[in-house]
């Protein structure tokens, strides 16, 4: 199982557990300092003013070791310039490692994007200028998301996307054959999140086996690591009990066997049974 994973190339590498906030977490900037001092240097920050946002903010000439991404909301050009200069000067840095398209869930989002007065306009002439590393995108879509990964800038011939952020856990595992294939052959880096199903498979169902003990947070990221076409997976602690639990990993790095991949596996098809719809 991979420890590391370079996103393009040319970029140092990173640690393929990678912290992330959401919003409505309870995280402190010295949590977040702990977590890079730990060895995490992969930050996907949600835009709202937070401790991910202040600790990079103050990391100074660390800043150059992490990988910062951000959730991109901007979908025409002009507001996209606005936004990217809020998010350097909110971080106190000239460039961002990557910003993610959030949440495109249909063509017609997409071809709203790519248009003439899109967002991606403006990111790409941001990359062109160095103030950008990489575009990503996420979305629930696979498929689409896949097909989007597949486009190139017809006026330069090189892939639209350089990154997709896609939904992937035990019991959401259609990436595997709706994504990685395609990622894998372009060599699109894919960060992977939700990998707890907001916390449905830490817990038991109605149809587990006798004696059945449902998985801990680690496990379930170890099972987003075990899986080759993963670049990154990300966690959301909400605080910092929740945080050092993640870390143990990076102290025990091994992957599944045969027989705990098949119980996780199981489970989480349990979970999409009975467990609360999300789609």
């Amino acid at each position: 199982m991979r420890r590391t994973a370079q996103l393009k190339a040319g970029s140092p590498p990173v640690c393929r557990l990678g912290l992330a906030t959401r919003g409505n977490t309870h995280l402190r900037p010295d949590d977040v300092e702990h977590a890079i001092d730990s060895g995490i240097n992969y930050l996907n920050w949600c835009g709202k003013p937070d401790a991910l946002s202040k600790t990079v903010a103050g990391l100074g000439a660390q800043r150059k070791d992490v990988a910062v991404a951000v959730q991109f909301q901007a979908s025409g050009a002009d507001e996209a310039a606005k936004e990217f200069d809020s998010i350097l000067a909110r971080l106190k840095s000239d460039y961002l490692d990557i910003a993610t398209l959030y949440y495109v869930e249909s063509e017609a989002e997409w071809q709203a994007l790519i248009a003439p007065q899109g967002a991606w306009q403006t990111l790409a002439r941001l990359t062109e200028q160095g103030a950008l590393r990489m575009i990503g995108l996420t979305s629930h879509q696979r498929k689409l998301a896949a097909g989007w990964a597949q486009q190139v800038d017809p006026e330069t011939g090189k892939p639209r996307l350089d990154m997709l952020m896609i939904r992937y856990n035990a019991a959401h595992r259609g990436a595997e054959h709706d994504v990685f294939p395609v990622t894998d052959e372009l060599g699109t880096p894919v960060v992977t999140f939700t990998g707890l199903r907001w916390k449905d498979l830490l817990a038991g169902t109605a149809d587990d086996p006798a004696g059945f003990a449902p998985p801990v947070a680690l496990d379930c990221y170890r099972f987003c690591l075990a899986n080759e076409s993963v670049a990154v997976t990300l966690m959301a602690p909400g605080n910092r009990a929740e945080l050092e639990q993640d870390l143990v990993l990076l102290d025990d790095w091994t992957p599944m066997n045969r027989g705990q991949m098949e119980s996780i596996q199981a489970h989480g098809d349990r979970v999409r049974e009975n467990a609360r719809e999300f789609w």
